[in-house]
């Protein structure tokens, strides 16, 4: 018997920059530029909108400003945010008919803003239409930009157990805009340290004497300190999927999901 061995790489994208849709921040235009405008569905996590009321009419003018690049396949699409999310399977179906109804395939882009559940949900739905159609996670939380949103994984709840249907896919990039986290509530800002102290423990205890050291700046929850540790951390998350030798979790050591809950 012949064993033919194939190695498939994958890029993954952390993107880290401040007011992601504002007409002139090239970021996300540069990152979708292709020959032709790229055809873009965006879903948008209710109690972001809510928090944010000017962030639609911020992506619909951003995706008119640079209309040689990419399109609205469709007007943004709100989904309501929070676990809750993801124990109803209709809000998967009703991804996909979103989807499906704004004519998107596999060249065209999913994008995607709000916390971890919604990150998820939507994930999920755009890694199993057509097989696969790109994603970019926009996630809105500390924990969200530190953590789950930067990984490989999505997925929904079923029988009772969390996250039991879902895939491991890649997204085409992670944007994380800092300046979400300013319009936080205190718990919440405060939720992905949490996850930063965890990180540091497992994989850097410069960075863990680091957040000693920033004690009061994080307890007053200091806007450029959190920055300092969402990004660290999620450098961290990255760096241990690329180089932990199991991005797919097909073994039993899982450092990363040490403290997390089951439904």
């Amino acid at each position: 018997m012949q064993e033919h061995l194939i190695r498939l790489d994958s890029m993954h994208r952390v993107l880290f920059t401040r007011h992601v849709f504002a007409p002139g921040n090239p970021l996300l235009r540069d990152l979708l530029a292709r020959e032709e405008p790229v055809r873009l569905l965006v879903f948008v996590d209710d109690q972001v909108a809510q928090a944010l009321p000017e962030l639609v009419a911020s992506i619909q003018g951003y995706a008119e400003a640079h209309a040689d690049f990419l399109t609205l396949a469709a007007a943004p699409v709100l989904l309501p945010g929070g676990e809750g999310c993801k124990n109803d399977f209709r809000h998967v179906e009703h991804c996909w008919r979103e989807i499906h109804e704004a004519g998107l395939d596999r060249h065209s882009c999913v994008l995607v803003v709000g916390g971890g559940a919604i990150l998820d949900l939507v994930g999920f739905a755009a890694a199993t239409a057509h097989r696969g159609v790109r994603l970019v996670r926009l996630p809105t939380t500390t924990l969200s930009q530190g953590d789950g949103g930067v990984g490989v994984k999505n997925g929904v709840n079923y029988f009772g157990k969390k996250n039991w249907v879902g895939s491991f896919a890649v997204p085409f990039a992670v944007v994380n805009d800092f300046a979400f986290l300013e319009s936080l509530p205190e718990r919440e800002r405060r939720n992905g340290l949490i996850e930063a102290i965890k990180v540091a423990m497992i994989r850097d205890a410069a960075f863990f004497e680091r957040m000693e050291g920033m004690k009061e700046d994080l307890a007053q929850l200091d806007q450029s300190a959190i920055e300092t540790v969402v990004r660290r951390s999620a450098e961290l998350h990255v760096e241990h999927i690329a180089t932990g030798g199991d991005p797919f979790e097909l073994g039993s050591a899982r450092p990363l999901d040490f403290g997390h809950w089951a439904a």
